[in-house]
């Protein structure tokens, strides 16, 4: 069992002491079994699906049954050969303006035959393993396409609502809309304001009870709700015709124009497939906020997705059905209540197929006009806030405006073209923008660079070098992320002729400041620029003896050896590998191409803040790392990490078939070590190893793998005596226990090494406190369980009502789990103080007690502002890096 790793999942919302039983084992060979998750998940969709598939059908134009045919099929043929287990698929409101469209211009069997032929299409592109590229789309383009559909939607509803019926295009409708405004159907204006008001306060009904009545969809509640009122008051509104299934419209052979069945066919097929896919991936991520469900499900597979959902059009198609794609609404839905394989999305299949067969005369009392205030109330959310401000944070709202404009005015193929060709042109010129500027403040000549440095702006760029005086003090800002090589080869020799002629150059760039000061040869550029090679150019971060061991003339002191030797290649970069602090450990092995990496993830390389001559880690030596640019092949890869390196264990687990043994991992890790980072740390070692250790603090933490103290506290090698234990106990002294280690550590750290505080680190959804909450009395007598004892103190304080809890500033713990770890910080701050040694030194002014929380999903950090009081554990700020 690894330390503080969960034993059991825990949901991190639920505030009471809950047992969450094991997924349940394989059924036998030759039956059939369903989880009991699974079928109420697949309630819970279905519940959702069945108005929603009927709203969807009105929008379209469609025949009422089309929309269940969808959700069957979806449900039954998508969830059982897709590649996405848990994504739900039916009619989408993505897909509305579309295929009314379709309708309109070809009538309702054709539409059918271009749904088989798009799914034919989606086959065909599944068979072709091309599922990824369409994640190459861009993000704004795929929200404005919604938003646009959205407005279409929203717009052409509020007719229906309105006692109306809506026209065939967008414009039309906003023309018609204040004649229909001035002369509304009351009846119906009564059910759908009705409708919208139960969509909006349901989810918000207060208290236990709001809990408990929110398991019943806001999509049920709302259509019920109206149909209930119109049909017991008498209300003289249109309602649902199902007419029947004897009637119902298969497809038939396509009649039109080639070309536009063939755009027809090309449209459908482009939205059904980006919808899906990227379903897919927010499944995705919906599934790895629950690692139980993680390791069960998996990730989707793409390409099966596509093939599932081209199967699932051929056959809705075919049987008179709307097009199908992935639907975000139902598949949250699915995830959220609970659900661990494809049965639930079957069941849910299935379910639709019995209403539609069984519940036809309830169907048929639903008023047009609460199927309409549902969907127009769909068409609104898809205009997110979120997504907009998203694109204006990534400056692509034109991008955004203009597809979103050219689904509304045009249509839906139309304004996705019109979003590429803007997107292209948007990165098209801030490539060839750059602005270069040059002036002269506070002794120094400041070369201000804006945007891309390609070849286009080598001679704006060289025409500002040349106006640096020689001998001078020249400070290089570069404000963006990519430099060519024509541009790569102007800066470097200019550099190295200025640097010769006895100036000296600075590189910064906006996020971090000064990054580099330029070195005799010539040879370090700044962090954060991408350069020829595809790779990143970087140093390590700056720490407070950078000024001591950089001199004013350009050299570097021999104690800090992050330049290149003098052996390295003239124009090579130091540093290719493209590791960054904020990556997630991965052990890509830079140093290795990428058919050599293993699939798992003990980290290789990466850089941290160090003291003295900045080697780099403490005593764990934990760090980060990301791949070298694959797109670059045979591009001769450097790597200069600034910190020592170890394998870190994965995270998830692997197929053992595709990952390297435990002896390859710890070889290839200590190889990386001795090949990249062991020559830079080896004069600081040394110097240690003569002078012995003096650490400043004991910092006792858990041993959860996901806690990198090193990391955490910007440490270097000597600078912290770390124990770590499941749980970050203190024993207190004095009990026959067996568990001397903890004290003798806390002794030697105090009475030898003369620390100056000692620091107890919990931290986020430790697995300790979550076995202490879910202990049972006269449980089995394990070491782990024997250990978990010193936790008791901590479970009590937090039940005593007689002290305050501890809390963090600015907001009350998420859980009972979170409560417990910040409780447990404070309990062993109390049981460190009974140790003698650590009494003695605070009595004598000499030693310091902090407490300290670190949230592992915000990567934020806590301090204890008092103990015995006020126990407030105060956000750590993130402090301006030095100039």
């Amino acid at each position: 069992m690894s330390a503080c790793a969960t034993a059991r999942a825990t949901d991190p919302t639920r505030t009471k002491n809950i047992h969450q039983s094991p997924s349940p084992p394989p059924p036998p060979n030759g039956r059939f079994r369903i989880a009991g998750a699974d079928l109420s998940a697949s309630i819970a969709v279905f519940l959702i699906a069945l108005p929603l598939s009927l709203g969807i059908a009105l929008a379209t134009g469609a025949p009422l049954q089309a929309g269940l045919v969808a959700a069957a099929v979806g449900g039954l043929v998508a969830g059982r050969l897709g590649g996405s287990p848990l994504q739900v698929s039916g009619p989408a409101a993505g897909l509305t303006v579309v295929t009314a469209d379709l309708i309109h211009r070809y009538g309702w069997r054709t539409t059918c035959a271009i749904t088989v032929l798009a799914g034919v299409a989606q086959l065909g592109l599944g068979c072709l393993r091309v599922a990824r590229t369409a994640l190459a789309v861009s993000p704004a383009i795929v929200h404005g396409m919604l938003a646009g559909i959205g407005v279409t939607i929203a717009v052409a509803q509020l007719h229906i609502v309105l006692g109306g019926t809506p026209e065939s295009s967008v414009l039309d409708n906003l023309r018609a809309l204040p004649a229909q405004v001035a002369g509304p159907h009351p009846a119906a204006v009564s059910v759908g304001v009705l409708t919208l008001t139960l969509l909006l306060l349901w989810p918000r009904v207060p208290g236990r009870a709001g809990r408990l009545l929110r398991t019943v969809p806001a999509a049920l509640v709302a259509v019920a709700g109206a149909t209930a009122v119109a049909s017991l008051t008498g209300l003289t509104v249109p309602r649902v015709e199902l007419p029947s299934w004897s009637s119902h419209a298969l497809a038939g052979l396509p009649e039109g124009p080639v070309l536009g069945i063939a755009a027809a066919v090309l449209t459908t097929t482009l939205v059904c497939s980006v919808q899906s896919l990227l379903g897919a991936v927010a499944v995705d991520k919906l599934v790895s906020a629950r690692p139980g469900l993680t390791t069960r499900v998996g990730r989707s597979d793409l390409d099966r997705e596509l093939l599932g959902q081209g199967t699932a059009n051929v056959v809705s198609g075919a049987l008179g059905g709307l097009p199908v794609a992935g639907v975000a609404v139902r598949s949250s839905a699915n995830v959220n209540a609970g659900a661990v394989s494809r049965n639930s999305t079957l069941l849910h299949g299935v379910l639709v197929v019995a209403a539609a067969l069984l519940m036809v005369p309830l169907l048929e009392l639903i008023p047009l006009a609460a199927l309409a205030a549902l969907v127009m109330s769909v068409g609104i959310q898809m205009v997110s806030l979120h997504h907009i401000r998203t694109v204006t944070r990534h400056r692509e709202v034109l991008v955004y405006v203009v597809t979103t404009l050219g689904v509304v005015l045009f249509g839906v193929l139309q304004g996705v073209i019109l979003g590429v060709a803007v997107a292209v042109a948007v990165a098209m010129h801030r490539l060839a923008r750059t602005r270069i500027t040059h002036e002269e403040k506070e002794g120094a000549h400041h070369v201000h660079v804006r945007g891309q440095l390609t070849f286009l702006a080598v001679p704006r760029l060289s025409r500002a070098l040349h106006l640096v005086p020689h001998g001078t003090r020249a400070v290089v800002r570069l404000d963006g992320s990519f430099m060519d090589h024509a541009a790569y080869e102007s800066l470097q020799d200019w550099q190295k002729t200025h640097t010769a002629q006895g100036g000296t150059v600075e590189l910064t760039d906006r996020r971090t400041g000064v990054r580099d000061s330029a070195h005799d040869d010539g040879s370090r550029t700044a962090e954060g620029i991408t350069t020829p090679n595809g790779t990143s150019t970087r140093t390590g971060p700056e720490t407070e003896t950078d000024a001591d061991t950089t001199s004013h003339a350009g050299t570097t002191a021999p104690a800090r050896p992050t330049a290149p030797g003098p052996d390295a290649a003239p124009n090579t970069p130091p540093t290719a590998c493209r590791c960054r602090p904020w990556t997630p450990w991965r052990n890509h092995h830079c140093a290795h191409p990428p058919s050599a990496r293993p699939t798992t993830h003990p980290a290789d390389t990466g850089t941290t803040t160090g003291r003295g001559t900045g080697a780099g880690t403490g005593a764990e030596a934990e760090t980060t790392d990301t791949p070298t640019d694959p797109t670059a092949p045979g591009t001769p890869t450097t790597h200069t990490p600034t910190t020592p390196t170890t394998p870190a264990a994965p995270t998830t687990p692997r197929s053992p078939a595709s990952e390297p043994s435990s002896v390859q991992q710890l070889a290839r890790g200590i190889s990386a070590f001795q090949r990249d980072t062991a020559p830079l740390v080896r004069g600081e070692l040394a110097r240690l190893a003569r002078e012995g250790q003096r650490p400043s603090q004991l910092f006792l933490t858990c041993a959860d793998s996901r806690l990198v103290t090193s990391m955490i506290t910007s440490s270097g090698p000597g600078d912290l005596f770390v124990v770590r234990n499941v749980g970050n106990l203190v024993p207190p002294p004095g009990r026959e226990s067996g568990d001397d280690s903890v004290a003798a550590a806390i002794e030697y750290a105090v009475e030898v090494l003369k620390v100056r505080s000692i620091t107890v680190c919990g931290h986020s959804g430790c697995g300790a406190m979550q076995a202490l909450l879910s202990s049972e009395p006269g449980g089995a007598r394990t070491p782990l369980t024997r250990w978990l004892r010193h936790g008791r103190p901590s479970v009590a304080r937090m039940a005593d009502e007689g002290r305050p809890w501890a809390r963090l500033s600015g907001r009350a713990p998420a859980d009972a789990v979170e409560q417990l770890c910040l409780t447990n910080v404070v309990q062993q701050l109390e049981h460190l103080r009974a140790h003698e040694s650590v009494a003695r030194a605070l009595r004598d002014g000499a030693l310091e007690l902090h407490g300290m929380y670190f949230h592992v999903g915000e990567a934020q950090a806590y301090l204890l502002a008092g103990a015995g009081g006020s126990e407030v554990f105060d956000h750590v700020e993130a402090a301006e890096r030095p100039r």
